[in-house]
């Protein structure tokens, strides 16, 4: 065979392959469908820099505003509230909206960033008065960078990180995710059901049985939907870290900040919240038998602890056992 057959016979398997790739893609998608919104409420949108943003809302409008935002991550959702949400909603007027690349939101093809989500949480909750907020994972980090410049009532955090991919971030990787065939593909094994499942058993839940029958499905649709691969692929890359030092700027802050953790937590670990307590001077809420999502594995007493009641079992307050 000669070299020139050997070059057009390549060049056709690797078309085939692409082909199948693109077909398969389409495939799940189609599979996936139309996703609905993961909370009960008001479904609303806010226009921000040409992009729609989806948001629940519910409760008394004369209430207290608490926005909840949710984590970073391949799957995220304001569904990561879905056990407190609907709960708080009889005491505040409750927010929840799906930030930008994720979940109902736009999804379009940017080079999302840092700078881009805390230009986000700065705007979006200047349109409230006086918030009460709660945010997750690396969201924490975008709020507490931003939180001098809004008035804010209050501030809780649960396992917030600073930096949730390599350090410094891989800029090679992030744009792997971009590329239309092989970068679908491989976000396509990112977030297939056994990674999903995966990463809530390791990183996400301490009992596995309270992810939800029907959550993990819902996880793998809203990373199906067109665009999905745009905003995780920053995050995997560690282009979505934050510049900001946790413990300096919390200390700094003039509003009142609470620290949720799950002892089990490895991403981060107990031992960081810890330490951040200590040198932000904040109180440390931790939750018995949890990892990052304490707000789900126990909705009813972590909406306590957001209403400002005393902790019931199985969350403690750290500082208090220590004195």
């Amino acid at each position: 065979m000669t070299l020139r057959s050997r070059l057009a016979s390549a060049a056709k398997y690797a078309a085939l392959g692409a082909g199948v790739a693109v077909a398969a893609t389409r495939l799940l998608r189609a599979k996936a469908g139309d996703l609905e919104p993961p909370l009960n409420g008001i479904q609303r949108t806010y226009r921000w820099r040409g992009m729609d943003v989806a948001y629940t809302e519910a409760g008394d409008d004369d209430d207290e505003t608490l926005v909840l935002l949710h984590g970073i991550n391949a799957a995220g959702s304001a569904g990561e509230w879905r056990e407190a949400f609907g709960p708080l909603s009889k005491e505040f007027h409750v927010v929840a909206p799906d930030l930008p690349g994720f979940g109902r939101s736009d999804r379009p093809p940017l080079r999302y960033s840092a700078a881009l989500y805390e230009d986000f949480v700065r705007d979006f909750l200047a349109e409230f008065e006086e918030p009460r907020v709660v945010a997750s994972s690396l969201t924490g980090a975008y709020v507490v960078a931003v939180a001098d410049d809004l008035d804010l009532a209050d501030l809780t955090l649960v396992c917030p990180t600073a930096v949730a991919g390599p350090d410094p971030p891989k800029t090679a990787v992030r744009e792997l995710f971009r590329v239309p065939v092989l970068g679908e593909a491989a976000f396509a094994l990112l977030t297939s059901k056994p990674s999903i499942a995966y990463f809530n058993a390791d990183h996400g839940y301490w009992d596995p049985e309270k992810v939800g029958d029907d959550w993990p499905d819902y996880e793998w649709r809203t990373t199906h939907q067109p665009g999905a691969r745009f905003a995780p692929g920053s995050f995997v890359s560690g282009h979505l870290n934050s510049d900001v030092d946790l413990a300096d700027a919390i200390a700094a802050l003039d509003v009142p900040t609470t620290l949720v953790w799950g002892r089990e937590a490895t991403l981060p670990p107990l031992s960081t919240g810890r330490d951040l307590a200590e040198e932000a001077d904040c109180e440390l809420i931790v939750f018995d038998d949890a990892m990052l999502l304490p707000h789900v594995e126990f909705g009813e007493q972590f909406v306590s602890v957001v209403s400002g009641d005393r902790p019931e079992e199985p969350a403690t307050v750290e500082q208090e056992e220590a004195e």
